[in-house]
């Protein structure tokens, strides 16, 4: 059995990506494995937030988890804030950093651009928190996408500094790779990645969007002038992507979608595209609405927080012996 950590930020609506590339895949791993899947609300406050707005987005990503599949009988799912180990440990974790390295993290550089000289801290620290946060579950394996992969990287490096200086504490984690997560490109630029903070609404389907305007967008997805269902990412972005949507939620393969659409062009595949996304999501929005304002949401964050807690603090203590915190 091995230890499976994974979190997202309550910092924006969920998409149609982030369910086909990670959330749809969390439920398939929970069986077997020891799953810990975190609402991180701590990296959220990496830049300004409206407190009332954090508040109810991670209520909604909770039962984002829960709607998508997520068993809590089998998975244990918490807020970070939750877990004072999170904030513990990542304030260790920070003390073992270089700034040169924290310096060099892409995500880091790409925000910090954006914000003159008024950068705040938690953006260049975010690194090691994130670290704290997959060391304390002695995780075994991670499933990110390409755009964490540095992070991770910096996870394994500051837990093997950790454990030369201070002896065998913390487990070094590995990417999972075993998920057969979709890549959901935007629906107005197919080279750039579906994006949650995307300024252009109609590229983005949320997981919460109405079946009507996930049929608007979709119609109005970008495609090309062939209008010949025929998958090719460097010629036809558009249509592959779409394709990519239309196989993963009907599993077929790309060969078998060609083969259905030949000659019918793109009105008609779009249309069953939507319909698709339309019918998958459904469920999903179904009990994410039964969920979030329920006590039933909050009994399972406070069972998941406690089980969080049991974990991280044998570690945390641990660690913080190790490193010469505790008194005795």
């Amino acid at each position: 059995m091995s230890v499976i950590f994974s979190g997202i930020q309550p910092s924006g609506n969920l998409t149609l990506g982030n369910y086909l590339g990670a959330l749809r895949n969390f439920s398939k791993i929970q069986d077997g494995n020891e799953c810990y899947y975190c609402v991180v609300n701590q990296h959220a406050i990496t830049v300004p937030q409206d407190p009332a707005l954090l508040h109810q987005r991670t209520r909604q990503l909770a039962a984002i988890y829960l709607a998508s599949g997520l068993d809590p009988e089998k998975s244990t799912l918490f807020v970070q804030s939750e877990v004072p180990e999170h904030a513990l440990l990542g304030w260790m974790m920070i003390t073992l950093s270089y700034v040169g390295e924290l310096e060099r993290m892409t995500q880091y550089k790409d925000k910090a651009s954006k914000r003159g000289d008024s950068i705040p801290a938690g953006l260049l620290t975010y690194p090691p928190l994130m670290a704290a946060d997959i060391l304390l579950y002695q995780t075994n394996f991670v499933p990110v996408g390409d755009d964490q992969k540095q992070h991770m990287e910096i996870t394994r490096n500051l837990a093997q500094r950790f454990n030369r200086l201070y002896g065998e504490v913390f487990t070094i984690p590995d990417i999972y790779l075993g998920q057969d997560g979709t890549r959901v490109m935007s629906l107005q630029e197919p080279t750039k990645k579906m994006s949650k903070s995307d300024d252009n609404t109609t590229a983005t389907i949320y997981l919460l969007d109405e079946p009507k305007a996930i049929e608007k967008k979709i119609k109005r997805a970008q495609t090309d002038s062939e209008n010949s269902v025929h998958y090719d990412k460097e010629n036809k972005p558009g249509i592959s992507n779409l394709i990519e949507i239309f196989s993963a939620l009907t599993d077929q393969t790309h060969e078998q979608v060609e083969a259905a659409y030949a000659g019918k062009g793109y009105g008609a595949f779009k249309k069953d595209v939507a319909d698709a996304v339309i019918s998958t999501l459904e469920p999903i929005q179904q009990r994410y609405r039964q969920l979030v304002d329920d006590p039933e949401l909050d009994a399972i964050l406070d069972k998941g927080a406690a089980k969080a807690h049991a974990k991280a603090s044998v570690t945390y203590e641990k660690a913080a012996k190790a490193m010469g915190l505790f008194r005795k």
